[in-house]
């Protein structure tokens, strides 16, 4: 598990996931809300709710879905190790939501689409991988996703920025190790 995590971050960190993910959610919301402010300075029924929706919307969308709790969790539940992680991001995604929701409006609602589309992609992926992957190396994806989310803790509590994105590689070389090990 420390060695996936060794050997996933030293990966995620040479391919500059997590600055990717960042900058991506960056442009998107430089984007959207660029174009957003176009539509409203051509036409003139547009108001700036139009620019606080688009804005609530790829904020929401961008928190709620990337992250690792977003990957590990839909991963695991697809995987049929229940979907504790995704009721967990649920109760912490719906506190956030009412936050942005003040400050943006209904966009953040309209986020749910982004969120149904991506989790739900992953939660198809982990149940793909269920069928091909054996025991030992789901155990190791799964120990490998329990010591990310401790990183994911460290953040949400301040305490140091850990770059989870970077560590996300872990996910697929624990189960490499383990073939490796067990091969050797």
């Amino acid at each position: 598990m420390l060695g996936a995590v060794l050997v996933g971050g030293i990966a995620g960190s040479l391919a500059r996931i997590e600055q990717r993910l960042e900058s991506l959610g960056g442009a998107l919301r430089r984007r959207l809300v660029r174009d957003a402010a176009g539509d409203a300075g051509r036409d003139q029924g547009a108001t700036s709710a139009q620019h606080r929706f688009v804005e609530g919307f790829v904020t929401a969308s961008l928190v709620f879905c990337v992250g690792p709790l977003t990957v590990l969790g839909s991963l695991q539940d697809g995987l049929g190790k229940g979907a504790d992680l995704l009721v967990l991001k649920s109760v912490l995604d719906g506190f956030a939501s009412i936050a942005f929701a003040a400050s943006f409006g209904w966009g953040v609602a309209a986020s749910v689409v982004a969120i149904l589309a991506i989790q739900g992609g992953l939660t198809a992926l982990g149940a793909a991988l269920g069928s091909f992957v054996p025991d030992a190396q789901l155990a190791a994806m799964t120990a490998t996703g329990g010591l990310l989310l401790a990183g994911v803790a460290l953040r949400l509590l301040q305490v140091k920025r850990v770059p989870v994105g970077d560590l996300l590689p872990a996910l697929l070389v624990a189960p490499l190790l383990v073939k490796i090990v067990t091969a050797v």
